[in-house]
């Protein structure tokens, strides 16, 4: 079993930055694919960045490429999002997700992370 705790969301204006961190606890003997995704109301929950927490490889969503940075600290078992340039958007509620992962082919789709996250709300404003 795994818990994950997002924080970091807050209200930006455009072309501000924030940085979210995802903690995690419980069961971490095992490499995993850690995820960020993104929902708007009314929306599907979109996937945004994605690390192997093992080999350390990173994915991004062509959207925010460039502009969000994702990185770990092993030592606090942070999974952290670094989000520059915002836009309005991305205002969204932000949550990570994870599973267990030995090979470092992190899924793009939601279904297969079975580990979530309350999430955390993202505001860009213009």
């Amino acid at each position: 079993q795994v818990e994950l705790v997002e924080s970091g969301g807050g209200t930006v204006q455009v072309g501000g930055a924030l940085r979210l961190s995802c903690a995690m606890s419980g069961y971490l003997g095992a490499p995993y694919c850690v995820a960020w995704f993104r929902q708007i109301p009314g929306r599907e929950r979109e996937g945004v960045a994605k690390i192997h927490t093992g080999s350390g490889n990173t994915y991004y969503d062509d959207s925010v490429k460039y502009r969000f940075t994702i990185d770990q600290d092993k030592a606090k078992n942070t999974v952290l999002l670094q989000l520059n340039n915002l836009r309005p958007d991305d205002t969204a509620t932000y949550f990570c997700a994870a599973r267990a992962q030995y090979n470092n082919v992190c899924p793009r789709e939601k279904r297969y992370y079975n580990y979530w996250g309350q999430g955390t709300q993202v505001t860009v404003s213009s």
